[in-house]
């Protein structure tokens, strides 16, 4: 169970169990909804809320593309999400901004359904366990792909899309993995099922495309930058299947995931056992999350709350 207190709904903090929808709510039957995944990290300045903007932008181009006029701009989000850090008293864990179709007629058609938005935040590690950070995971190439770019839109993180995600992840857990990853419509790889996708080899960095059916990422973005302040070239590109065999180094970056070796792919060990590349970005990342990195004072948000309080 979800464990938080207040929950800010169109405008205001509910409790818990008052964050209600009508069963009827457009959402519900469609999938209608776009949504964000943002961490908050414990600094030495008090707990900070990560990319703040660039997640809060993200939000609302995911809802452009389906036509939802979010009713708030992007800075009342911004401080809305604040505001729910700040109520719910969280030194770290999880943000979850959500802008969906609600109730007031069923139908594919969702534009006379109102456009309601909520913010929930509670405690939450790591997403894919603190063995994984360290060890690094076991995954497979899904059987599922992820849809071709002219029939559900990659760049947009929506809730029906997650529906794919589902099905590489059961896939993954039903035969043992840990985690799946996506081949697109080409055959390339695209991505996990909530996560981007990162190999090494002879020392460069790649990573798939936007056009490799894969969301932009924010983490990534992150990862990339950091990398090239480490000194190391980075290349977006195709990726066939098969690097993923030979590559020296596999790493996945994400909200949840942050920054996650990959110890096998369906069970051939990737390189050597090696993770030293990875290892250096994710000390890099956890480095800025906390506070302590060059670029920390650039993308955290101090949510400005003594937790003694």
């Amino acid at each position: 169970m979800i464990n938080t207190e207040k929950i800010w709904m169109n405008g205001k903090l509910v409790g818990h169990d008052d964050a209600n929808i009508h069963i009827l709510s457009h959402v519900v039957h469609y999938g209608s909804s776009v949504f964000e995944g943002i961490r908050i990290y414990k600094t030495e300045n008090g707990p900070a809320i990560f990319r703040l903007r660039e997640h809060v932008k993200r939000l609302f181009d995911s809802a452009k593309v389906y036509r939802m006029d979010i009713p708030y701009s992007i800075e009342e989000i911004e401080q809305a999400i604040i505001e729910t850090v700040k109520a719910n008293k969280l030194e770290q864990g999880y943000i979850r901004p959500i802008a969906y179709r609600g109730y007031f007629e069923l139908g594919v058609t969702p534009t006379r359904c109102p456009v309601d938005v909520a913010i929930a935040a509670w405690a939450w590690g790591a997403y894919l366990g603190e063995e994984a950070l360290n060890k690094g995971i076991r995954v497979q190439v899904s059987s599922w792909r992820r849809p071709a770019l002219n029939t559900l839109p990659s760049l947009a993180k929506a809730g029906g899309n997650y529906l794919s995600s589902q099905l590489i992840r059961l896939e993954a857990l039903n035969n043992g993995y840990e985690e799946g990853i996506a081949l697109d419509y080409l055959g390339n790889i695209s991505e996990g099922s909530g996560e981007n996708l990162f190999v090494v080899l002879n020392g460069k960095i790649i990573t798939p495309n936007l056009s490799s059916s894969a969301l932009g990422g924010i983490t990534k973005d992150t990862v990339i930058q950091l990398a090239k302040k480490l000194g190391y070239e980075v290349v977006e590109q195709a990726i066939p299947r098969e690097l993923l065999y030979i590559c020296d180094e596999l790493f996945l970056t994400g909200t949840a995931a942050e920054v996650t070796p990959v110890y096998s792919v369906d069970d051939i060990v990737v390189g050597n056992g090696d993770k030293t590349i990875a290892k250096a970005l994710q000390k890099e990342f956890f480095d800025l999350a906390h506070g302590r990195h060059e670029l920390s004072e650039k993308y955290l948000t101090l949510s400005l709350i003594h937790i003694s309080e």
